[in-house]
């Protein structure tokens, strides 16, 4: 089933998401159903929230990159209750988009490593460390988790440059090859 894409607007997407256990009611639909949203969107992550759901489970798929950066080629994971524990290293600036914002692309600076720990969709505990792309997708899609989105890493005088966009989005005027939901 494919999930409708919560937008911009919508109270889920700001709200820092719940911890899950392996009892959650139907996880490996829904796991399944992202995987189906994310793909049929043509997205490289998809977090719960983004389908309605205040819980923290995201998931990524950086294969669809694999050419320009050939790191992210097997890179699909799932990721339930989520920590990044340690961010460091250099910080990078690079364009990025949102399901939950579409149209909307801006520069985000973010930290080049992270160290996460996680539970895979079989529950199996994983403490990693990520670079790169991979570390860029990961923390995009950790924000959704904690009740974030990438356009609060800008500047206020940017945040004022594209309200016109972001009021458009939270009304449903835009035109994606996907459903979307909101507070419309």
């Amino acid at each position: 089933m494919i999930y409708p894409v919560v937008v911009y607007g919508s109270p889920v997407l700001r709200k820092k998401a719940e911890d899950i256990n392996k009892n959650y009611e139907n996880l490996p639909a829904v796991i399944s159903n992202m995987w189906e949203t994310l793909h049929h969107a043509d997205g490289v992550g998809l977090a719960a929230p983004q389908i309605g759901l205040s819980i923290r489970l995201f998931i990524v798929d950086g294969s669809v990159w694999a050419d320009d950066y050939p790191e992210l080629k097997d890179f699909k994971k799932t990721f339930i209750n989520a920590n990044i524990v340690e961010a460091n290293g250099e910080t990078i600036a690079q364009n990025e988009g949102c399901l939950s914002l579409p149209t909307i692309r801006e520069e985000v600076t973010r930290p080049k490593r992270i160290r996460i720990t996680y539970f895979d969709e079989a529950f199996q505990y994983h403490d990693e460390v990520f670079d790169d792309q991979r570390a860029r997708i990961i923390q995009h899609e950790y924000d959704h988790i904690e009740g974030k989105m990438f356009v609060d890493y800008l500047s206020p005088l940017r945040k004022r440059l594209i309200k016109g966009k972001l009021n458009s989005v939270s009304k449903g005027k835009v035109n994606v090859d996907y459903r979307i939901k909101g507070a419309f």
